[in-house]
């Protein structure tokens, strides 16, 4: 971004730093980074959670592989593909994007048919300016020039139908984080907003007045369960239970409570599981009601632990330490945790948001593949690997999200025509952050600006009426991390002995 100085002004020292600082960063690094991160490394880890599809035909199946995309290119009327840059997709109303190649084996009898397998054309991704995947990216200032491209643009936007739109930022709760409150009727809440690719459960653990905890999760009952029999389903002994509450006498005094209240305090692990189910599922078959309970407890109680029936005992553990920490805020020897604190609120970037995008449409695909085989199956044809994948499904609900600006959770105006009425909107377009709560939300401690936000958020810039608290911008000097990968830091820290083996 260029600083403009007067003549024969004097120039201060915090004005060299902002103009040094702006010559080195891009004022949009955020949303390139972002973007970047996702096509390096979310995309394949997104096909790596969904490589097996299991369509309902006898001894068939697809494994998907390694994906592959290429730089933005366009089909012609003669069937030839070439490339696209960005100043022709604006002129001619075409789709910046770039094709994606996926690597798909048949399974047939639990054998994988290596030699029938391959990549194939399964659908085209949307191409930020700017990001690696753009053919700009390794162009010099006179190239640029030479192809109408404006070598002071910052990029960080998408082309879409000939129309350049920018993904706004989404502030949301911190995932993956207890965050702890106090209740009007005088009960302490602590919750979680559990996340896992491609799926976000909240788990709360609730403390009422008089000391009893219930624990609400997807699918359980209205009112929750008694978080003594989920930790009997978790498979958490009683005594373990106690011995884990023993260095906190309020804690231990209300776990002592919560066992002789609990109808689960004799019942064994499997006693508790046919409990969980007959309240989940109530009339049906006993077999249905157990395989509904670890259906539950497996995949909608804390996903980000894990799914399977080995992870059953971590997730009881953490029920244990959310339960102690409302019990802590309960008894005040510990203050509850602010929500509006920048530490406990994280903002979604274009490469999180096409994140969420991407898995949506690709659930879409991967439905579609199902019912070709299967249709196909029931004619007798034979199941052509190319013939059963259609490249529209993955590219229309990707375009018409970007397109509309309607997401996944319903919410609405993610994707925006970028604003050119001159270079300074442009770059705060490219900067805006979103709340999640309504216009109409009466919530004035949300709007207010909170002493976290320096040096983060700016904190004069935001509309006046009905957004003003809700749309921000990020401050001039701001960095934003793109987030680390949990397996490798947690290796890490086992390595340097900060975290038990």
């Amino acid at each position: 971004m260029p600083v403009l100085l007067l003549v024969g002004a004097k120039m201060d020292y915090s004005d060299l730093l902002l103009s040094k600082y702006l010559e080195s960063n891009s004022i949009v690094q955020h949303q390139i980074d972002s973007y970047n991160r996702f096509v390096e490394t979310d995309i394949q880890k997104i096909i790596d959670a969904n490589s097996l599809i299991e369509p309902s035909v006898e001894g068939f199946g697809l494994r998907l592989g390694k994906i592959r995309l290429e730089k933005p290119s366009v089909i012609e009327a003669d069937s030839s593909r070439r490339t696209l840059l960005p100043n022709e997709a604006r002129l001619r109303n075409l789709t910046y994007a770039a094709p994606i190649f996926l690597e798909i084996t048949p399974i047939i009898r639990g054998i994988e048919k290596k030699t029938d397998s391959g990549e194939v054309f399964v659908g085209e991704l949307p191409v930020m300016v700017g990001s690696n995947l753009c053919h700009t990216t390794s162009m010099t200032k006179t190239q640029l020039i030479e192809n109408g491209e404006d070598p002071e643009d910052p990029g960080g936007y998408f082309i879409i139908k000939g129309t350049e739109r920018v993904l706004i930022g989404l502030e949301d709760l911190a995932p993956n984080r207890v965050i702890t409150t106090k209740e009007k009727d005088g009960s302490v809440t602590a919750k979680v907003f559990s996340t896992a690719p491609g799926f976000r459960a909240r788990t709360v653990v609730t403390r009422n007045i008089h000391g009893i905890y219930t624990v609400e999760f997807p699918t359980s009952k209205k009112g929750g369960v008694d978080l003594f029999t989920m930790l009997r389903v978790l498979g958490i002994e009683s005594s373990d239970i106690m011995n884990m509450a023993s260095d906190l006498a309020s804690f231990r005094n209300d776990m002592l409570l919560n066992r002789e209240m609990s109808p689960a305090k004799d019942m064994s692990t499997n006693e508790a599981l046919y409990e969980l189910g007959a309240a989940s599922a109530p009339g049906q078959a006993k077999e249905y009601q157990l395989k509904r309970a670890i259906m539950q407890i497996d995949t909608y109680l804390l996903p980000h632990l894990g799914t399977t029936a080995a992870d059953r005992t971590i997730k009881g553990k953490y029920l244990i330490q959310m339960a102690r920490k409302a019990c802590k805020v309960a008894n005040k020897l510990a203050r509850q945790d602010d929500k509006d604190h920048y530490a406990n609120r994280r903002v979604k970037f274009a490469g999180q948001l096409m994140e969420e995008l991407f898995i949506y449409a690709f659930k879409f695909f991967v439905k579609d593949i199902k019912y070709q085989v299967e249709r196909s199956s029931a004619r007798g044809r034979k199941l052509n690997v190319p013939n059963i994948v259609s490249s529209d499904t993955l590219t229309e609900k990707i375009a018409y999200a970007m397109g509309t600006g309607t997401w996944v959770a319903g919410q609405t105006g993610v994707s925006q025509v970028l604003d050119r009425t001159n270079m300074i909107s442009t770059y705060a377009h490219l900067r805006r952050v979103k709340s999640p709560l309504a216009r109409k939300h009466p919530h004035f401690a949300a709007r207010e600006v909170h002493g976290t936000q320096w040096g983060k958020i700016c904190i004069s810039e935001t509309p006046e009426g009905q957004e003003v608290g809700l749309t921000k911008y990020l401050a001039i000097t701001a960095k934003v991390s793109v987030g680390a990968d949990e397996a490798s830091l947690a290796a890490k820290l086992k390595e340097l002995g900060v975290q038990k083996q």
